[in-house]
């Protein structure tokens, strides 16, 4: 008997084209012989779509056996389509609605962290309420030029922009909570290599398997891993990454480390940088991308785990 999998897709995020690659990929790797697949698609407003025509969620809901999320962002990795499963009791893949509201804000997910040993780059979070002016002042005083400016909250590098002084860094702040940004976060800008490591729960006989560390490279005249380089192609990612065993053996168990503090569920990624002070924790991902340019696929595939391999292994848990 088919299990009946609703697979949602698009949403009213920013990282709305980026949702759509995944749910696709989703789509073309379930078994047609082991699923049948609804394509869910959510609209830029949030309306949810069934066959090219508007529907209330609930009334696609009770037909499914499990719901894979291929959304990405707002809505679907802060815990709110999360909280809308759980109401109607639908089993879905990725962390539940608590762990995915506090992986998704980045000041939180950090404090969390910090408690199991890990490092983070420094950091200061600027509210809306705030004056950023004053709090711009005192980092430029006190951090090391370049900082790195992020949204608290948001996924892909949107949004993410490397400053040096008062006015460069007060235009970052102010653009973001232009964009209707209600955080916004200054971090110390940590130089080294880039990482990052998947942890996918109860696979190959471990409770929560590590996929080797991949390094991300980016274009020379590019500092960081911005939402550009993730996606046009420039960038060179090595799987498994040319780093010592004692640092790929760090890596990974800081992901788990993370995974589990921070409540993930079925899988999730972890970014790091290795620098020579050490590794540094940078962030999490419940739902990491799973498109052709995604780091996930490529760690996958550097084990031999194909991507219905995969889909079908974290489908079972979260029906399980």
């Amino acid at each position: 008997m088919q299990t009946v999998v609703g697979v949602l897709r698009g949403g009213p995020s920013c990282e709305h084209k980026i949702s759509l690659a995944t749910g696709s990929a989703i789509l073309s790797n379930l078994s047609v012989e082991r699923y049948l697949t609804h394509d869910i698609f959510i609209d830029k407003r949030g309306v949810w779509h069934l066959a090219g025509r508007p529907i209330e969620p609930y009334k696609i809901l009770r037909q499914l056996d499990v719901v894979y999320i291929g959304l990405h962002g707002a809505y679907g990795e802060d815990g709110e389509v999360q909280k809308l499963l759980e109401r109607y009791g639908v089993p879905y893949v990725g962390a539940d609605s608590f762990a995915s509201y506090l992986i998704m804000h980045k000041v939180l997910s950090k404090e969390y962290v910090q408690s199991t040993g890990l490092k983070t780059p420094r950091y200061t979070l600027i509210e809306l309420e705030n004056n950023p002016a004053d709090i711009i002042t005192e980092i430029i005083r006190t951090y090391t030029q370049p900082v790195v400016v992020k949204p608290v909250r948001g996924g892909s590098s949107i949004g993410v922009s490397l400053v040096s002084g008062y006015t460069p860094l007060y235009r970052a702040v102010v653009s973001l909570f232009a964009n209707d940004e209600h955080g916004v976060m200054v971090e110390e800008y940590i130089r080294g290599r880039e990482a990052t490591v998947s942890i996918v729960e109860d696979m190959r006989g471990e409770q929560l398997y590590a996929l080797p560390p991949t390094e991300i490279i980016v274009p020379d005249k590019k500092e960081f891993f911005s939402y550009d380089t993730k996606y046009d192609g420039s960038t060179r990612e090595i799987c498994p990454a040319p780093f010592s065993k004692a640092v790929s053996e760090e890596l990974m168990q800081a992901a788990r480390s993370a995974h589990k503090i921070l409540g993930a569920r079925h899988y999730s990624r972890s970014d790091f940088i290795v620098s020579p002070r050490g590794v540094y924790y940078l962030e999490t991902n419940t739902l990491p991308g799973l498109t052709t340019e995604s780091l996930l696929p490529k760690s996958l595939a550097a084990v031999g785990i194909s991507m219905s391999e995969f889909l079908e292994h974290v489908i079972s848990l979260a029906r399980n």
